[in-house]
């Protein structure tokens, strides 16, 4: 009943902001982004003329997202900032999941206006079978069963697809993807992330699971540290071969039963992959911008380079901006934004 009082929720937001955003449908466009080109470096990549074959080019870079309406916004901003910091940005191929329930055609014609040069196809995700699984957490958005599409990336994009960058669209790329992408997953790893061992790795988890034998050594010969899934690198081959989708689908299951973790869709990512991924520099997601999941204060930088910043938590740039109350950092996610009606800064 839980997942179903949440899946609701996130209905009635998502119903809330089309009729907001419908009512103000004047207001709410993109503009065109620039066309950006190969440097004379790249690999060549060839596109057959039909669309499937297109997404099966060799030397492409292939980034999968997630799409609705609440973050359309923040989605252009990340598309924008991966092709204006990309050697190769022809060579970019983009998967973009969406609700079967969205309107498909809408959200296509709003990224082929902005990128009428991008390589990309949106896939419609049957989010029934996850709804009645989703249990609710500390925050009603993350209950949206959408937040469950990158569970089933292999099984929705095609099977040439080898190796996906996912990326979350609260994000900013300020460095080449295509070094992301080439991070090494060794012999057997799945996939790639940065890790925070400094994390209370026991917090993400309820006593009812660290009081279970059976549950509890599920990281027993492992060293699990906490890695933030709005950023990986995942090896799809690997991932249809070993079934991954339904561990962590048998996670969830058993979290309708006894609750054994709070939060969203990180926690099983957690329980099947903690511990055994490839390690990806911090730089490439500084996350947690958007500040703590109940105040949503303002976060510093994490020290060290940035390729990536990541508004996850409670507060989005771009609400932040619209209602005149940015954070400092808000600052460099701004340039990216391609919505046609600016907002205004007090100086």
């Amino acid at each position: 009943m839980t997942g179903v009082v949440g899946f609701l929720k996130c209905l009635f937001s998502i119903v809330l902001i089309l009729s907001i955003r419908e009512a103000n449908a004047g207001n709410f466009h993109f503009r065109e982004a620039p066309k950006f080109y190969n440097s004379p470096k790249c690999p060549y990549v060839h596109y057959n003329p039909t669309p499937a074959a297109k997404i099966c080019s060799d030397n492409a870079v292939h980034v999968a997202m997630t799409l609705d309406a609440s973050y359309i916004r923040g989605s252009m901003a990340a598309i924008l900032s991966v092709l204006q910091h990309s050697s190769c940005p022809e060579n970019m191929i983009f998967h973009f999941v969406a609700s079967a329930a969205a309107d498909s055609l809408h959200l296509n014609l709003t990224i082929a206006n902005s990128f009428p040069y991008l390589q990309f196809n949106i896939y419609p995700f049957d989010d029934s079978p996850v709804a009645g699984l989703i249990s609710t957490s500390i925050r009603a958005a993350l209950d949206c069963p959408l937040n469950y599409a990158r569970n089933y990336l292999a099984d929705l994009l095609p099977k040439c697809v080898q190796k996906v960058v996912y990326l979350d669209s609260d994000l900013v790329l300020v460095d080449d993807i295509a070094k992301l992408a080439a991070t090494p997953l060794g012999n057997e790893a799945v996939l790639a992330a940065p890790e925070y061992c400094n994390a209370n790795f026991t917090s993400y988890f309820t006593p009812t699971f660290w009081s279970n034998p059976s549950l509890s050594l599920t990281f027993a010969n492992r060293k699990p540290c906490y890695f933030n899934t709005g950023v990986m690198v995942v090896d799809l081959e690997r991932w249809r071969a070993g079934d991954y989708t339904t561990k962590i689908v048998e996670w969830m299951e058993l979290q309708k039963r006894m609750r054994i973790y709070e939060l969203g869709s990180l926690p099983p990512f957690l329980l099947v992959f903690a511990g055994k991924i490839a390690p990806v520099d911090h730089r490439w997601n500084q996350h947690g911008l958007g500040g703590d999941n109940f105040r949503g204060l303002c976060r510093d930088l994490h020290p060290g380079p940035v390729s990536l910043l990541h508004w996850s938590g409670k507060g989005k740039p771009w609400v932040r901006l619209d209602a005149n109350r940015p954070c400092p950092l808000d600052a460099l996610w701004a340039p990216y934004d391609l919505l046609q009606t600016p907002y205004i800064i007090d100086s």
